[in-house]
């Protein structure tokens, strides 16, 4: 920030009109979010179930539509509908009147966002819905309007105070709005049983995609693993755990399963007691705990912290396949 710029804190003599005008929206918008609540389990129960179905049962996508702020609700709800398994995709009601409409196919379904239910511009998107038998849900304040009209099911939003204090500014409103766009999403994932590993294929990007990757896809294997039979000699062990560099040594026994971990912690503790002589079975942690390569990295991550250790040996079928240490999970942005 350039110098001058930045205000103290200190310097603000009384914030307290600032902070009762934020309670008050906060209060205001709760309210909305309560009514809307209320509704889900009373008169809108019913509505928001036929919508799933229209919604859950076509071969196409969802065209999510809106005009103004409501077209900003949609353009969120569509993005959240895409990125939780139902693909869907916003038009904007405009430009669906100058060739936009080709989007929207007989295999599709509308989910129309108008608090009014009488935005004008959302005119040729309805007239297309009833002309080519696209199936429309309407999410309105307004039971009586034309969208509600034209629609085959009525999302209604119950009536609710605006934070704005001239009752103008859309806040309340598209809060809800889009309260309802999370449930209707929410509620098409759990019916799909769309699960953690399909949310990575659509999220490979990001710290998102980074918790979603597997141990497999992050660890050491092959010539990297730092293993050791039993029986070798400590002096030698120790040049291999040293060429590896990732602070620990598996120890193996004849049929090549992992029988134990030796850390640069056992070194410190045997150090001075003959430790260049004895052998790598004498030394070792047995049973150290491991993970196998289709486990989630967010979870290892977790084992890791809790165990207060720095690396963990993958394993299939109790044999060591590769490793995976707090470095590498940390560098793919996994925390």
């Amino acid at each position: 920030m350039p110098a001058g710029l930045k205000r103290d804190l200190s310097e603000l003599e009384d914030h307290s009109e600032a902070v009762a005008s934020a309670t008050r929206t906060l209060q205001l918008e709760a309210e909305g979010l309560s009514a809307l609540q209320a509704a889900l389990a009373a008169h809108l129960a019913g509505s928001f179930a036929a919508a799933l179905d229209i919604l859950s049962g076509r071969r196409g996508r969802v065209i999510v539509t809106g005009m103004g702020k409501s077209g900003h609700v949609g353009l969120k709800v569509a993005a959240t509908l895409s990125s939780t398994g139902t693909p869907a995709y916003f038009v904007h009601p405009s430009e669906a009147s100058h060739g936009d409409l080709g989007m929207i196919t007989q295999d599709d379904a509308i989910l129309a966002f108008s608090w009014s239910g009488e935005t004008v511009e959302l005119g040729n998107i309805l007239s297309y819905s009833r002309r080519f038998a696209v199936p429309l849900i309407a999410v309105t304040s307004n039971r009586d309007s034309t969208l509600a009209q034209a629609a085959e099911v009525v999302l209604t939003l119950p009536h609710a105070k605006e934070a704005c204090p001239h009752g103008l500014a859309p806040t309340t409103s598209t809060v809800m709005q889009l309260a309802l766009g999370d449930c209707i999403a929410i509620a098409l994932l759990e019916s799909k049983g769309f699960t953690a590993l399909d949310f990575g294929v659509l999220h490979p990007g990001g710290q998102l995609g980074a918790k979603l990757k597997f141990v497999g896809d992050l660890m050491h294997g092959g010539e990297n693993l730092p293993l050791t039979p039993a029986d070798t000699v400590m002096s030698e062990a120790i040049v291999v755990m040293t060429e590896k560099a990732l602070g620990c040594l598996g120890v193996v026994d004849g049929n090549g399963a992992l029988q134990g971990i030796i850390t640069d912690g056992d070194l410190r503790r045997h150090m001075g007691n003959g430790l260049l002589d004895r052998r790598a079975g004498e030394i070792m942690t047995p049973g150290p705990k491991t993970v196998t390569p289709d486990l989630m990295a967010s979870a290892a991550l977790e084992i890791i912290n809790a165990s207060a250790i720095t690396a963990l040996f993958v394993v299939e079928n109790g044999r060591p396949v590769g490793i995976i240490h707090i470095h590498d999970l940390l560098r793919a942005g996994v925390a």
